[in-house]
């Protein structure tokens, strides 16, 4: 594999975050290159011209084949690599990548395990392991992305739940799972809440702790005589409950990180268009601009040393005119692979935009793969580290994909959808008449889902549901 094609994979896979510093790398590189800032594209002031665009932007099957990459006898860029070994080189070419020192004491598996996760990693993990179902997991998603520097959320809850097309009561409850999440007390509206949090979990919270919370105005103001009236406790009780506060953490989340929380920047922007005559929506998609920096070729500056320089300048000026083409269009191509399978995603999910998380459709990679004609492996790498912001928040490519379940009547069913009415099914039950699996297997089977008895046993289980038997003992009468 080519130094340029694993340089053109691995483009594709960055988030914007990490293009962009590969970007800012090649501009300390390359004196052909420059950043466009705020300049018109079509501007003839300066003698320097932008690269051409080609009429039809290239995708990367096609980008692939071009003259700036490998020919026909070397790999495509759309192809499968994950069982191809590659020793790999960092965006300067250094092997196993920049950013250390070359001392012989450096060692990269020390390195590597020197660095923790950050604050979102640490709480995406607990997520992944704390709930079961699509719905959670996408609220869960959906507060992590909004946490602020101290740990806390930024958004009311009331305006999240909206936006995200669920009850409040649902979103609280997901909430308040995370609240208990390590560090404990982040996903905390206030301090008030974050500090009792932190009081229940050593179960330190009484009526007199929680009047002291109530009125931490006063202990700002130092009315400790006024406090103890409040609280009901006197000077030596005051003096410890101030000293079991001083011990907590008001902000779990600055602590935790080495650096401040950055908040979650999408790479991809949906934006809905003018509701058209016949009462539809449409959407208009693009890479964010804020993140990706726009690049020109310095053509004229190359053409003028070009005229008096000397061979070896002459063969230098070439190279790094052909590095900078080849940058510009493997951008090109990434930004278009990107928007291309970002917009599939969309009209595929157009249902969760409209009505919320309830109408997410049963999506893979190989539908999405089937559709723009690109191999399931470029996808996987399209979607994977990449977020778009939407009417109803910023989610990562990956939450849109969710198994199928295929109907009698050749239907297909999203399993988040089924698992929500195994939920339904189960919660308006009968006392009398518990369900069982089967009997739940054949109602939805009867509904023209193709489900069987296990199935409906392991999505049973991933909502932290009893069997039958232990079930119709808790609803009996007593």
């Amino acid at each position: 594999m080519t130094p340029q094609l694993r340089q053109a994979i691995q483009l594709l896979q960055y988030s914007n975050i990490e293009a962009s510093q590969f970007i800012e790398d090649e501009l300390l590189k390359n004196p052909l290159l420059e950043r466009a800032e705020g300049a018109d594209p079509g501007s003839t002031a300066e003698p320097d011209l932008p690269a051409p665009v080609a009429a039809e932007p290239p995708d990367a099957t096609s980008f692939a084949s071009s003259g700036m990459m490998p020919g026909a006898e070397d790999a495509p860029l759309d192809i499968d690599v994950s069982n191809t070994y590659d020793a790999g080189t960092g965006a300067d070419g250094a092997y196993g990548g920049g950013g250390h020192d070359d001392g012989e004491d450096w060692n990269a598996i020390d390195a590597l395990g020197a660095k923790g996760p950050s604050l979102r990693e640490h709480l995406e993990q607990q997520a992944r392991l704390a709930f079961s179902t699509m719905r959670e997991r996408v609220i869960a998603a959906a507060l992590i992305a909004v946490l602020d520097g101290a740990g806390r959320i930024s958004d009311p809850p009331e305006q999240m739940a909206a936006t995200l097309g669920v009850s409040l009561e649902q979103l609280e409850a997901v909430r308040a799972i995370m609240l208990r999440f390590d560090p404990v007390g982040v996903f905390a509206r206030d301090l008030v809440e974050c500090l009792r949090v932190q009081l229940e979990e050593k179960n330190r919270f009484d009526p007199a702790m929680a009047a002291l919370l109530a009125n931490l105005e006063m202990l700002a103001r130092r009315d400790m005589r006024g406090l103890q009236l409040v609280c009901g406790v006197d000077a030596e009780d005051l003096a410890g409950m101030v000293a079991e506060l001083k011990r907590l953490d008001p902000k779990p989340g600055a602590r935790f990180e080495a650096e401040p929380l950055r908040p979650l920047i999408p790479d991809v922007l949906m934006r809905a268009l003018p509701v058209q005559a016949d009462g539809t929506n449409d959407w208009t998609l693009e890479i964010n601009p804020e993140t990706m920096p726009r690049l020109l070729i310095r053509r004229g500056f190359q053409a003028r040393l070009a005229v008096s320089a000397s061979r070896e300048t002459k063969a230098f000026l070439s190279e790094q005119l052909q590095s900078a083409t080849w940058l510009v269009k493997a951008l090109e191509s990434r930004a278009q692979t990107i928007l291309r399978v970002s917009a599939e995603i969309v009209r595929r999910q157009e249902g969760f935009f409209a009505h919320g998380i309830s109408h997410l459709r049963p999506l893979t990679l190989r539908d999405i793969a089937a559709e723009v004609e690109l191999h399931e492996s470029t996808i996987s790498r399209v979607t994977s580290n990449k977020s778009i912001a939407t009417p109803r928040g910023i989610f990562e490519l990956k939450f849109f994909f969710t198994t199928a379940l295929t109907g009698a009547n050749g239907q297909t069913h999203s399993a988040e959808t089924v698992r929500h009415r195994v939920q339904a099914l189960i919660s308006g039950e009968n006392p009398k008449n518990i369900l069982s699996d089967d009997a739940l297997a054949a109602i939805l089977q009867k509904e023209g889902i193709d489900i069987a008895r296990r199935t409906v046993a392991k999505y049973r289980e991933a909502l932290r549901i009893p069997g039958s038997a232990q079930r119709k003992r808790d609803k009996m009468p007593a």
